[in-house]
């Protein structure tokens, strides 16, 4: 008699993988074609302090990527229209004081200010400065996720 076991061990690898990619499938679905309008509109006043275009920081990595533009105003991060990320989990945007930021900057160890979590991986969003902040102090808006420690994608920023 043939033991059960050596199916049953199949069926769960199967469904185990099966599972995962359908996870990523629900996820990217349910997630990526969000946009974040709220507070873009709001605040966005006056003149614009100093704007950027994010990049793909490792074109070797598929997954963690960015692209579109990004406006600095005196008391509102705005990101554009185009703004597209690869999905993930746990992506703040962040003000870095560094300028060129590579896949090998260590972000987490500069003096960033963190705007919070993003809010939508494609589309025009806002994240207000806090006041205090002195913009002359940063020189990049970094998309960074947390639970990976890991750079998506940065922005350097010039005057306009």
């Amino acid at each position: 008699m043939k033991k059960p076991t050596s199916g049953l061990l199949i069926g769960a690898v199967l469904g185990t993988i099966a599972g995962f990619a359908a996870g990523i499938v629900c996820f990217l679905l349910l997630f990526s074609s969000q946009t974040g309008e709220g507070i873009a509109s709001i605040a966005r006043s006056g003149t614009p302090v100093a704007t950027g275009t994010f990049i793909h920081a490792d074109p070797t990595d598929p997954m963690h990527y960015g692209s579109g533009g990004v406006t600095l105003y005196e008391n509102l991060v705005h990101l554009e229209q185009d703004f597209e990320v690869g999905a993930g989990p746990k992506y703040h945007i962040y003000l870095v004081p560094d300028a060129d930021i590579t896949p090998d900057t260590r972000v987490e160890e500069t003096m960033f200010v963190d705007l919070g979590h993003l809010k939508a991986f494609v589309g025009s969003q806002g994240y207000p400065i806090p006041l205090g902040t002195d913009l002359a102090d940063y020189k990049s808006v970094v998309i960074w996720c947390e639970q990976l420690n890991l750079l998506i994608s940065p922005a350097k920023l010039s005057l306009p």
